[in-house]
């Protein structure tokens, strides 16, 4: 099962690495294009963005399958 906090923290570890600064919430919101209020609403019901999500891997060049399952392909 996917599990909303797990794929939100790959993703605040890519951000990390870029900046080496510390990624809070609302620095991820605003880097999937959502206001930090309502990044906050989708946490708390553990809804998970895919489109905002996808959008943000191809961006960065990111494996999905890194972000939802943690699996690399080799």
């Amino acid at each position: 099962m996917l599990d909303f906090s797990d794929i939100m923290s790959r993703l605040k570890k890519t951000l990390y690495n870029e900046t080496g600064e510390r990624i809070l919430d609302k620095d991820l919101a605003l880097a999937l294009g959502f206001e930090p209020s309502y990044y906050a609403v989708i946490k708390k019901r553990n809804k998970i963005p895919y489109k905002a999500i996808a959008l943000f891997a191809n961006e960065k060049n990111l494996s999905l399958n890194w972000i939802f399952f943690n699996k690399t392909i080799l």
